[in-house]
């Protein structure tokens, strides 16, 4: 008589998706699109107006109307992706911005350049948060520090890029498209994007998805809008009633939002922007450098170039190339970034800090002793020091920022992040930018610059003071 024994079945857990060098080169690829996107139209500007017959007003809504819907939809495509699958938003989206991008392309004036931008910064919204999340839900360990520290050196670098780039598209006059050819370029970026992602990138998911937050999603939204809206606006339009009421209904609809997130999060649900998600030192620390940093660094590339052009008289290539010191030492020192992290800690973000402030001080000094006969070989010292200074800070603050968020929050962590980083680049171009074109007719061009670049200063001081309050070491 035999006996027949029967083993239970194991049931083992799926081991997470990995993802490998090309899938990591994907989403790199789709993460630099959005911020070059941004920065790209600054050096275009003069040519956009000229063509479309633009007034001041409308070709800031061009830059802050992507902007202000980038900002507003990120947390929100944080969480779609969280629920959805984030490799299937990251595919909505990056073909969501190549048709955007068309459309800014081929926009007959400028009402429907302005349409599309601001459709491109929904697109751009969809998409790039699942950037972060993915590498943070795909890596581990060395694999998920190293891929953090690229993500953040591909921000870096694309902020400068994107200003360089634009100015050499838009002198090349590429098929006689002038300066459509700065969005019709993303178009066989995304296609070939595409083809990559359905190939290389894994999909991922919250093992335990929540519903949207409707009333924090509206409420976040409102918040952004009554800041950043007026702020971008204000000065090209007189500074209307609709602004200073915008303005003063900041502050209630911010209190408003983080009421009804925090009842949210005390109730065991997971609102839009849980608010323990603070309470992650390296969230909390590391956000508050990003807001510093990112205002200065935008306000610093708007100035720059409508100083370049407008005042020292440069064509839009000599404008872009007169900051590719800036971008090559990005590079170069970015890459340096993880193994420094590993041997002096987070000190070295402070060491970027004091890098920065003397690379513009230096620039300061250019723009004072060689005014108007500003260009390459003036701003080439200063802006190399002040690039080596901002690859010391930004990837290894992301890096920082993400070091401690659990992967089930991955979505809405880099939601969080991104949408920080994102407003305090808007408000960045609205409050330097406004300051600049304000000084201007008082001052002149030179000490309008000089001015604004001290602000930008103050602003780098500050980084460096909260940079000591990171933990000494990164995980």
């Amino acid at each position: 008589m035999s006996e027949t024994v029967t083993v239970p079945a194991v049931r083992t857990t799926a081991a997470p998706p990995a993802l490998g060098g090309p899938g990591l080169f994907t989403v790199l690829l789709a993460a630099a699109l959005p911020l070059v996107d941004f920065f790209i139209v600054n050096v275009a500007l003069p040519a956009i107006g000229t063509d479309l017959a633009a007034g001041e007003a409308v070709l800031e809504l061009v830059v802050a109307g992507y902007g202000v819907a980038y900002a507003v939809l990120l947390v929100l495509g944080g969480r779609l992706g969280d629920l959805y699958g984030r490799r299937r938003m990251f595919l909505a989206g990056m073909a969501a911005f190549g048709l955007t991008s068309l459309a800014c392309g081929l926009a007959p004036g400028a009402g429907s350049l302005v349409a599309a931008r601001v459709a491109q910064g929904a697109s751009a919204a969809a998409m790039l948060p699942q950037v972060l999340a993915t590498i943070q839900a795909s890596t581990s360990g060395t694999r998920r520090a190293k891929a953090m520290s690229l993500y953040g050196a591909t921000a870096g670098l694309s902020m400068v890029a994107g200003q360089i780039l634009g100015g050499v598209l838009v002198a090349a006059d590429v098929a006689g498209t002038g300066w459509r050819a700065i969005f019709l370029v993303n178009v066989p970026v995304v296609a070939l994007g595409l083809v990559l992602a359905v190939r290389f990138v894994p999909e991922t998911r919250s093992q335990h998805p929540e519903p949207v937050d409707v009333p924090g999603t509206v409420l976040l939204a409102v918040s952004l809008l009554t800041l950043l809206a007026p702020l971008t606006e204000g000065r090209a339009a007189g500074w209307p009633l609709w602004t200073w009421l915008s303005l003063a209904a900041f502050p209630f609809a911010v209190a408003g939002f983080w009421t009804v997130e925090r009842r949210a999060d005390r109730a065991g649900r997971t609102p839009l922007v849980p608010p323990s998600l603070f309470r992650v030192p390296s969230m909390r620390h590391g956000l508050e450098l990003i807001v510093p940093f990112s205002i200065g660094f935008s306000g610093f590339m708007f100035v720059i170039a409508l100083a370049l052009q407008q005042g020292a008289r440069l064509g839009p290539v000599r404008a872009g190339l007169a900051l590719a010191p800036m971008a090559l030492a990005f590079l170069f020192v970015s890459l340096a970034g993880p193994r420094l992290i590993a041997r002096f800690g987070t000190r070295v973000v402070t060491a970027g800090s004091v890098l920065q402030g003397v690379g513009v001080l230096l620039i300061v000094l250019a723009a004072w002793r060689d005014w108007p006969h500003l260009g390459f070989g003036p701003l080439l010292p200063g802006a190399a020091v002040a690039g080596a200074g901002q690859a010391l800070q930004l990837p290894n603050v992301m890096r920082i920022v993400m070091s401690e968020v659990p992967p089930a929050r991955a979505g809405v962590g880099s939601g969080v992040m991104v949408t920080t980083q994102q407003s305090a680049l808007a408000l960045g171009v609205a409050t330097l930018g406004t300051l600049f074109l304000t000084l201007v007719p008082h001052l002149g061009m030179r000490d309008a610059l000089v001015g604004t670049l001290l602000v930008q200063l103050g602003g780098i001081v500050l980084t460096g003071l909260l940079s000591l309050r990171l933990p000494r070491a990164v995980g």
